[in-house]
């Protein structure tokens, strides 16, 4: 099965990793030759995400496309879809990670628990006071396209603040106001969803989020017993609504009063990193699996606690030989040149209690120089 990718970044290049495995054949369409994802594919078309052509030729050359990020063109993908393209997700299920308004009313709409939102595109919209004097805080703002990693995400000081960051925001489409929560933490989990509808799920997982980016990933969840089954409603339900085939991420808050869905991805996601090691089969394998039709496969995880650490570009180039120096730690290079705030790869450590893992994930992940803090 020959699959195609949009977007050449380190998802895609995991999925390189993979392709073997899988039995595929990998395209992947880059912006440029040293993209991560390069590296690992089979095959490489040069062009964006939302050029028609580029597309064209990247589906000449497959026989299903899949994404490695959100930053498309919905209506240039409906419109390949007209012609025969095959995508996976299809673009119905893709608009639920590409617009958090549409996601959010969706969600709500179908019972699903979201924070209290408002989608509004006028700053003089007579709902907005309304629904700002609702809440306990100052609300968060987050544009309805485009954003990722904190990108598009902006927290208002006061009342008067809140309409001129809908005033600015709303000049690139809508806008969602959200109430602010009082977190207890965040955990995620990571489902595969195969043509015909069947699917298998990953544990929950902790994560630690900070700027808008996930720092570290622990396995196992540290969520009581009727959260976790919470979890498993909320997400057989979400994957119910959004009909996704492949990887679906699921990011929930939690809250004194349960769970609440935060983000989604339809692709292979940060927080299910340390399913390469940690379990017998990836995100990245299973996603290709699912994509291309075949059977998925029931992963079980391989040691009793998995602890997963970014690497983000700190103020001078990192040092990948130190770290792999490191022993009993898995350090995963992107391929990309060093940049401030640029993520660059992630260092994963297994254990068989939690402390040991977490001091040598974070210990590769210093070695390499990233800028996060230990948590």
């Amino acid at each position: 099965m020959r699959v195609g990718v949009v977007g050449a970044g380190q998802l895609a290049r995991m999925m390189g990793e993979e392709r073997a495995s899988a039995h595929v054949h990998l395209t992947v369409l880059a912006e440029h030759l040293d993209d991560a994802a390069v590296a690992t594919a089979d095959a490489v078309v040069l062009g964006g995400a939302r050029d028609v052509g580029a597309l064209r030729e990247l589906a000449s050359q497959v026989d299903l496309v899949t994404f490695d990020h959100e930053l498309v063109d919905l209506a240039v993908l409906r419109e390949l879809e007209n012609d025969g393209v095959v995508f996976r997700p299809s673009p119905a299920a893709l608009t639920f990670a590409v617009d958090k308004a549409v996601q959010r009313t969706t969600f709500a709409a179908a019972g699903i628990a979201v924070p209290r939102f408002l989608v509004i595109s006028d700053a003089k919209d007579p709902r907005l006071v309304a629904f700002v004097d609702q809440l306990d805080a100052p609300p968060v703002l987050k544009k309805a396209r485009g954003g990722y990693d904190g990108r598009g995400v902006v927290f208002a000081d006061d009342k008067e603040h809140v309409t001129a960051l809908v005033a600015e925001l709303s000049a690139d489409g809508e806008v969602v106001v959200e109430e602010r929560l009082d977190l207890v933490s965040e955990v995620a989990q990571i489902l595969v969803r195969d043509v015909e509808g069947h699917s298998i799920s990953y544990p929950l997982v902790d994560t630690l989020q900070r700027d808008g980016m996930c720092v570290e990933t622990r396995y196992p969840s540290t969520l009581d017993d009727d959260l976790a089954a919470q979890a498993d409603r909320l997400s057989a339900r979400v994957a119910e609504v959004v009909r996704g085939t492949g990887v679906m991420a699921i990011e929930y808050f939690v809250t004194t009063k349960g769970l609440l869905v935060n983000e989604i991805a339809l692709r292979p996601h940060n927080t299910g990193h340390w399913t390469i090691e940690g379990t017998s089969a990836s995100q990245f394998l299973e996603h290709l699996l699912a994509v291309s039709g075949q059977a998925l496969r029931q992963p079980s995880v391989v040691a009793p606690y998995a602890v997963m650490v970014n690497v983000v570009g700190a103020s001078t180039p990192a040092s990948l030989d130190d770290a792999q120096k490191l022993n009993d730690v898995f350090v995963h290079d992107y391929g990309k040149s060093w940049r401030p705030g640029r993520k660059l790869g992630h260092v994963t450590a297994l254990g068989d209690e939690p402390t040991s893992p977490h001091v040598r994930a974070w210990s590769g992940a210093r070695a390499y120089g990233t800028v996060t803090r230990e948590a």
